[in-house]
């Protein structure tokens, strides 16, 4: 019972976030959150440094997808010493490798890619693991199961990325291709949930043009994937079938990961086939090698009930928070836009 009512709770909470996402954030003043004076230009005007909705969004996948790992290797038994550390290693690689995969994918110096990230993540993840082990193992005791932990991870980025791409819609990037470039039953069909984006700030106008035009939604049916992914990678791991909940979430969300890029207009790189879609292929067969190579922990029970109570933490709540306000101060101060503040007294309000 108690499952059944985390996941639907889950399952609402998260319907009304990317509804309401879905239905706002394409508009213009959902891009800059907040404007903070930097330099003075003149007496009376200030430049401004922007911090946008797309790194308030991004803080709040990282978050939300950190805050999955440690219910879930919680629910597993895994104690607090065993995952703080883990989820630090972790984020140690993927926050910069979404920085530098892009810059090195794209040649560009202010853009991230989550692709990057969650690819870096798959890969050093067992290693970190196993480093962990040893030194962890030796001093304290304590061992971290890896196939546990690799299905939380599988599911943590699932939803993180599914919540993340309320940052692409916030900013316009990672668009999709205009809906006049689709046979006549697919306009039919996404007519009424296509994306028109506003405002000249966002990138899908000062890249492509594309402001003011009916595209397709792509940003928002990944979010659907990712979070229905993450929903049934849930469900299997609450009823201990971590292999299958593994490799489901990544098979679902890397195989639409390769599709998604044939309906997307934005710049992904040069070649037919990008490096984040061969990134997403390489990332497939390594969950399949992985689920091959490390056994189910038959003695690892999972306990829904053990991760919530874990949550209801200080250090937890701590954690979270420095993760999120991290988090935002690095995706978050703009580089791409710019402001200029003037400040003034309303002189009838003396």
């Amino acid at each position: 019972m108690e499952n059944l009512i985390f996941l639907v709770t889950l399952s609402v909470g998260l319907t009304c976030l990317l509804t309401w996402g879905f239905r706002c954030l394409p508009d213009e003043k959902w891009q800059i959150l907040a404007v903070t004076p930097h330099k003075k230009l003149s007496p009376d005007t200030w430049h401004g440094v922007n911090l946008t909705f797309y790194g308030l969004f991004n803080a709040l996948a990282y978050t939300f997808g950190a805050g999955m790992m440690i219910l879930l290797v919680s629910s597993a038994g895994l104690p607090m010493t065993g995952w703080f550390p883990l989820i630090v290693c972790i984020l140690g690689i993927c926050v910069p490798a979404s920085r530098l995969i892009a810059r090195v994918v794209e040649k560009k110096p202010a853009t991230f890619t989550v692709a990057g990230a969650s690819f870096a993540g798959l890969l050093f993840t067992p290693l970190i693991i196993m480093m962990l082990n040893q030194g962890m193992g030796n001093h304290m005791g304590i061992a971290i199961p890896l196939m546990p932990v690799m299905a939380a991870l599988g599911i943590a980025y699932a939803f993180g990325e599914g919540i993340g791409r309320l940052a692409c819609i916030s900013f316009g990037c990672c668009y999709g291709r205009p809906l006049s470039d689709f046979p006549e039953w697919i306009q039919r069909m996404m007519v009424r949930f296509c994306f028109v984006f506003s405002g000249k700030t966002k990138k899908i106008a000062y890249a492509h043009g594309l402001d003011g035009q009916k595209v397709l939604p792509i940003q928002a049916v990944t979010s659907v994937i990712f979070c229905l992914a993450g929903m049934v990678g849930v469900l299997l791991y609450l009823y201990g079938y971590e292999h299958a909940a593994f490799l489901t979430v990544v098979s679902i969300t890397q195989i639409w990961r390769v599709t998604s890029e044939i309906f997307r207009a934005d710049y992904r790189g040069t070649g037919k086939i990008s490096a984040y879609q061969w990134m997403s292929v390489l990332s497939i067969l390594a969950a399949f090698l992985f689920v091959g190579i490390f056994p189910e922990d038959p003695s690892t029970g999972i306990h829904i009930m053990a991760g919530l109570n874990a949550m209801w933490n200080p250090v937890v709540i701590i954690f979270l928070q420095a993760i999120g306000a991290g988090i935002f101060l690095y995706t978050g101060r703009s580089t791409v836009t710019g402001a200029n503040l003037n400040f003034f007294v309303v002189q009838d309000r003396i």
